[in-house]
C-alpha cells in the first residue's frame, strides 16, 4: 500500500493539472470501491473549481468551490493518471478505456486524470470543507513527520510508558500520520534500533535521532518519486526509485550496508508483517 512518499509523489504530479482547473466532466464507472462512492457524486463534482490539493497520511484532499472537499485514498493498487497534456518531455495523449478505470475526470485544459484500481481496495469520498479534519478517517491523526507539530519532545511524550515495540508504535498513525512499514523499517535501521525494543525503553537521545533520521528518509524517498515494488506509478506513469536505495527493507539474508559491520539483514514478523532489520547494527 502507497505510504506518505508516494502520496505525496502522486499529490505533486496531479498539482498542474488540478489545482486551479475546473472539473468539466466526472465520469464515475462504478457504483463502488472499498466503499460506496457518495451521493451524486458525479453531479457533486461537475463544474467545480479545484482551489486547493493537498495531503494528509496517505490521503489526497482536493478542495472544491463547492465547498466540498474530494477525499481520494490509494489502496493497495490505486493510481492517479494523468493523459492529454505535456509532462516532461513527453506528451500522454488519452489512452483507450481500460477495465480497471473507475473514475475519469476531464479537466479544464485539456489533461484527463484517471484513478484506475484493479484491486478496488482504493476509496474516495465527498465531505464539507469546513468539517474535513472531523472525517472518521482523519479526526484520529497523529501529526504530519513533515510538519511542524513532530518533534522529538512530542514523540518522547507519546512514547513514555509504552509497552508495544517501537516499529508498532512508529505505524499507530494516532501518533504519527502516514508512516508504513518500509519506512518504519529504514528509519529503525538507520537509527540502531532494533524494531522489537518496546518504545517505553527509548532513551532521549535516541528519540532525538530517530525524530531526524523519520524526516530525512521521508525526504529521500519523496525526493526519489516514492518506492515501486508492485503497483505504485507515479502520476506521470513513471516507477519510483526509492526501492533502489533500500539498505534493510526486503533485503533479508543480505549483507549489512553498514560499514564494519559482518552482519546479514534478518526479517521478523510483527502483527502480520516482514520487519527487516541488523541483528547485529539495531539493539
Amino acid at each position: 500500500m502507497p505510504e506518505l512518499p508516494e502520496v505525496e509523489t502522486v499529490r505533486t504530479g496531479l498539482l498542474p493539472v488540478m489545482e486551479g482547473k475546473i472539473i468539466l466532466s466526472a465520469q464515475i464507472n462504478r457504483p463502488d470501491l472499498r466503499w460506496p462512492f457518495p451521493e451524486r457524486m458525479a453531479e457533486r463534482l461537475n463544474g467545480t473549481r479545484v482551489l486547493g490539493l493537498r495531503r494528509r497520511s496517505k490521503y489526497i484532499l482536493a478542495d472544491l468551490s463547492s465547498q466540498e472537499t474530494l477525499l481520494i485514498h490509494l489502496g493497495m493498487s490505486g493510481r492517479m493518471l494523468i493523459s492529454g497534456t505535456q509532462i516532461g518531455q513527453f506528451h500522454h495523449a488519452h489512452p483507450a478505456p481500460q477495465k480497471h478505470d473507475h473514475v475519469v475526470f476531464d479537466m479544464e485544459g485539456g489533461a484527463r486524470v484517471t484513478f484506475n484500481d484493479p484491486r478496488r481496495f482504493g476509496a474516495m469520498d465527498l465531505i464539507e470543507t469546513a468539517r474535513a479534519e472531523h472525517h472518521p478517517l482523519l479526526a484520529n491523526l497523529g501529526p504530519e513527520p513533515l510538519g511542524n507539530a513532530f518533534h522529538d519532545t512530542y514523540l518522547a511524550a507519546r512514547l513514555r510508558d509504552r509497552r508495544t515495540p517501537i516499529k508498532s508504535a512508529l505505524l499507530d498513525q494516532s501518533i504519527v500520520a502516514g508512516l508504513g512499514n518500509i519506512y518504519v523499517c529504514e528509519a529503525l535501521y538507520r537509527a540502531g534500533i532494533k524494531p522489537d525494543r518496546l518504545a517505553g525503553q527509548m532513551t532521549a537521545t535516541e528519540v532525538s535521532r530517530l525524530t531526524t533520521i523519520i524526516r530525512d528518509v521521508l525526504t529521500e524517498a519523496i525526493d526519489s518519486g516514492g518506492s515501486s515494488l508492485r503497483d505504485f506509478r507515479q502520476a506521470s506513469g513513471e516507477l519510483g526509485y526509492f526501492q533502489h536505495s533500500f539498505q534493510v527493507y526486503d533485503r533479508e539474508d543480505a549483507p549489512c550496508l553498514t560499514p564494519g559491520c559482518d552482519g546479514t539483514i534478518a526479517r521478523m514478523v510483527q502483527s502480520g508483517r516482514s520487519t527487516f532489520y541488523c541483528p547485529r547494527c539495531q539493539q
